[in-house]
């Protein structure tokens, strides 16, 4: 272009192919490019040292280098730490549990045999009465005044017995003479009779308002604790229909308890054999011992629909620990398994041989060993076959082992079967976890992680 042209020259280049503008875009795109491949760079370092699973080369499950070329010139597993108990011999008792209620041997509702006002209360509430103590007074007057009445009665009566006595006596005197009639002899003779049923009636019911009277002072037909008062003083008492109070015989008292129906051939044997059964009541959370007693009896049939069979225990209950209507735990005591082989119950693990404990072979390994478990008794158990007297067998550190392990007995980590509650020995060291509880993880682990770089 010249330059006379009406276009000028700054004017046109800033409509050429190569001006500033597609430059920017194509910078802002590389940019972002960049930015994304970083973006994923990092995810992908994260995910490799912090998310991603282990391979062999790395650490195994129990904090240990893992064999092969990974172990970086270790060789072997290093052996699980681990307590021990060892097997002896003692006696276990056969127990057997069921549910059960506390129930009184007498709960007495007592009602007035007569109508009447109360005229007296005689006991307070909670108090223990004895059996003849004074409960309650009904007003006697209108039983009193009926009594008179039929006294009265019986005395008119009975001169009009003796009086036809009298006239008998004299007709018989007069027919031995021809003087009188057989037929007016016989006649009174059975004005005598009549006269005799008349007094009989009037006795009757002389007895009757005497026993009345005797129904207005209301004693305790047993003894025991009285409950709460349910009519007040000046009531009319309606007979037989109005409670005044509940007596109940707290001692001796009763627990009813049952057991299935598989139990009762050893119990009804040890019971004809005549031997006294104890029982022991815990309270709701089978915590805590209330009570112990014997077995007094077993019902006489099975309940069809559960199954099982009702049982009586009677305890002294001196101290008022049960109380009527209270839910227990009832423990029988069969029998007692003696000179048995006893192991810690933690000891004993159950899988697909069945029932089975980790023995100690020698002292830096431990074999598989099924056993036959018997009778439990919380924190121990009889074995019936697999173990003898003196065997060892591992009671913690289990979760991690298998047959031909290599394990490590701690510190106080040997000694005799557990006591209730405990896992390890009972010499007071330190026990290791329980089984079933996972380990810390190892601190050369842990000081390993936090040296890794957050991404490369």
């Amino acid at each position: 272009m010249n330059e006379q042209s009406p276009i000028r020259t700054e004017t046109a280049r800033e409509f050429r192919p190569d001006t500033q503008v597609p430059t920017r875009r194509r910078s802002r795109a590389g940019t972002w490019l960049i930015l994304l491949l970083l973006l994923a760079g990092a995810g992908a370092a994260g995910y490799k040292f912090y998310l991603a699973p282990k391979t062999g080369t790395e650490n195994g499950a129990d904090g240990a280098p893992a064999r092969g070329k990974g172990a970086r010139g270790r060789s072997g597993d290093m052996p699980q730490a681990v307590g021990i108990a060892t097997v002896s011999s003692g006696e276990i008792p056969v127990v057997l549990s069921g549910l059960g209620t506390v129930t009184p041997l007498a709960t007495v509702t007592i009602q007035s045999q007569i109508s009447g006002y109360l005229m007296e209360i005689g006991f307070r509430e909670g108090q223990t009465v004895k059996k003849g103590d004074f409960l309650a007074q009904i007003d006697p007057r209108i039983y009193e005044a009926q009594l008179a009445q039929y006294q009265g009665q019986l005395a008119r009566d009975q001169a009009l017995l003796q009086n036809s006595k009298l006239d008998l006596a004299r007709f018989q005197r007069l027919s031995l003479q021809d003087s009188i009639s057989k037929q007016n002899v016989d006649t009174q003779g059975a004005l005598v009779k009549q006269n005799e049923g008349t007094v009989a009636i009037d006795q009757a019911q002389v007895d009757q308002q005497k026993l009345n009277i005797a129904y207005t002072r209301i004693i305790s037909p047993v003894d025991g604790r009285v409950g709460l008062r349910q009519i007040d003083q000046g009531n009319y008492v309606t007979a037989a229909s109005t409670n005044i109070v509940v007596v109940t015989q707290l001692h001796p008292i009763s627990v009813v308890f049952t057991l299935p129906e598989d139990d009762v051939a050893r119990v009804m044997r040890r019971l004809r054999s005549g031997a006294k059964l104890a029982v022991t009541a815990y309270d709701r959370g089978d915590a805590n011992v209330l009570a112990t007693g014997t077995l007094e009896t077993v019902d006489n049939q099975i309940d069809t629909t559960t199954g099982t069979v009702k049982l009586r225990a009677l305890f002294e209950n001196k101290d008022e620990s049960l109380f009527p209507n209270q839910f227990v735990n009832a423990k029988l005591t069969v029998d007692t398994v003696r000179d048995t082989p006893i192991v810690p119950t933690a000891a004993i693990l159950r899988g697909t041989p069945g029932a089975y404990v980790y023995l100690l072979d020698g002292d830096d390994k431990v074999v598989v060993r099924p056993i036959t478990p018997g009778e439990p008794d919380g924190a121990r158990t009889a074995v019936t076959k697999g173990l003898a007297v003196g065997d060892r067998v591992v009671v913690d550190g289990t979760d991690r082992l298998r047959d031909g392990a290599k394990v490590r007995v701690t510190e106080g980590g040997k000694g005799q079967a557990a006591a209730p509650g405990e896992a390890a020995a009972p010499d007071g060291a330190t026990a290791t976890p329980a089984a079933g509880t996972p380990p810390e993880s190892p601190p050369q682990k842990r000081e390993r992680r936090s040296q890794r770089p957050a991404a490369q």
